[in-house]
């Protein structure tokens, strides 16, 4: 008979998790890039000590390692679970208080500060009726992502200790940093992981089987223009934000944006313009399912920057067009199983599963690329990246049910 998963211990950590703030700062290059990082790392180091996990630490780089060691013997592969500590800094991260709604009785959401998270906008709603949710007071963002992931791992960690006639190969843990601005792999050294196939948690909705991202360029776009006193300016200024902002001007606006598009479509995405007359730079992400796409986006940003160029006498414009990830079904292919055992864990436990697409990346697309087949799995975040962000506790514990039946079918695999 299976055990049944501690859901108040699960909820108590997320609770103290989420309190943490952790947004990545994508304006410096220290790794970890904030402070809260490394204080949510030793907690959770802390905590892996206190269950008596192998070799809990933090490495010289913020990052958290432990394993939890094989019940079968030790003759099935080595299952690395991943999961990052750092949040968006794309809204609002300090100060989090969560909101608990036992049992959510349907429809729209009041906030405490009056913003409302309305079902017409977050349809999966409607299945989560009878949930237990936790939102924020909607002036933050919770940090369900990734800190609903983190605690499912630390959860299935405490569940795994606690119960060793489960059946599992050595699990290796890892708690990443500044997966949100594209570092979260920089420092994983995958001979220390030394796994034969990763997943990290950090999906959505339950059953969701990520199996392929987005692939992932940046760039930036740098106008180099000439200041000097206005009062003298005639002939001589060379303005570089209206050179930046005719470029902004200039990209697509009903095709290729975020907000233009969907499922398998790819977009150029401006997002960032700074500077003054002397210098200014765009900020620019290019998304494509399709990896060969993104240098005709590239090209494309080019041909604009030329022509906005060629319309401001004196001015010089430098693209640099960077890769960030690539989409992971490329890589998925060479370990058919990750997919395959992660399907059959939900089937045994009688849940549906959709092998799901991602218009984002995750720390598995560089994982897989880099040699690391890495899915990715639910983990019961909502609304990510917003105020509106909302984590199911159900769905949390679900996904820590299905990690135990993924690993012993691992074992099982192991063996035959």
């Amino acid at each position: 008979m299976a055990v049944p998963i501690n859901r108040q211990r699960l909820l108590e950590r997320f609770l103290s998790y989420v309190c943490i703030n952790t947004a990545a700062n994508p304006d410096t290059r220290r790794y970890p890039s904030c402070p809260g990082q490394w204080e949510l790392g030793g907690l959770l180091t802390q905590q892996l000590e206190d269950i008596s996990a192998d070799y809990p630490h933090q490495d010289e780089h913020g990052l958290t390692w432990a394993s939890i060691p094989a019940t079968d013997g030790g003759n099935s592969p080595t299952i690395a679970l991943i999961a990052h500590m750092d949040t968006s800094p794309e809204a609002p991260s300090e100060h989090v208080r969560p909101q608990v709604i036992e049992s959510y009785a349907g429809g729209d959401i009041a906030l405490p500060n009056g913003q409302v998270i309305r079902v017409d906008r977050t349809p999966e709603l409607k299945h989560l009726v009878g949930s237990t949710l936790i939102t924020t007071d909607g002036n933050t963002l919770l940090g369900g992502d990734d800190k609903a992931g983190v605690a499912i791992l630390m959860e299935l960690a405490n569940h795994l200790m606690e119960n060793p006639h489960l059946q599992h190969g050595t699990v290796r843990l890892l708690f990443t940093c500044d997966e949100e601005i594209g570092r979260g792999t920089d420092r994983i050294n995958l001979n220390k992981l030394d796994a034969m196939v990763g997943y990290t948690l950090d999906g959505g909705d339950a059953g969701q089987l990520d199996v392929e991202t987005f692939s992932a360029d940046a760039a930036t776009v740098t106008f180099t223009g000439h200041n000097i006193h206005p009062a003298i300016a005639k002939g001589r200024m060379v303005n570089a934000v209206r050179a930046a902002a005719d470029f902004v001007a200039s990209l697509p606006r009903d095709q290729q944006t975020p907000e233009t598009t969907e499922g398998r479509e790819g977009f150029i995405h401006a997002h960032s313009l700074q500077g003054g007359v002397g210098t200014a730079t765009v900020e620019l992400i290019l998304r494509s399912f399709d990896t060969a796409k993104l240098e005709e986006y590239g090209d494309q940003i080019r041909q604009l920057a030329d022509d906005v160029e060629s319309r401001f006498p004196g001015l010089l414009v430098y693209v640099n067009q960077r890769a960030q990830y690539r989409n992971l079904a490329e890589g998925l292919k060479q370990l058919p199983a990750a997919i395959s055992l992660a399907e059959q864990a939900y089937q045994n436990l009688g849940r549906r599963c959709e092998r799901t697409i991602v218009r984002g990346g995750t720390d598995g697309s560089q994982l897989t690329e880099k040699g690391l087949p890495t899915p990715n799995l639910s983990s019961g975040q909502h609304n990510i990246h917003a105020v509106h962000e909302f984590a199911c506790l159900d769905q949390m514990v679900e996904a820590v049910e299905h990690l135990v039946e993924l690993l012993r079918l691992w074992s099982e695999h192991g063996k035959s």
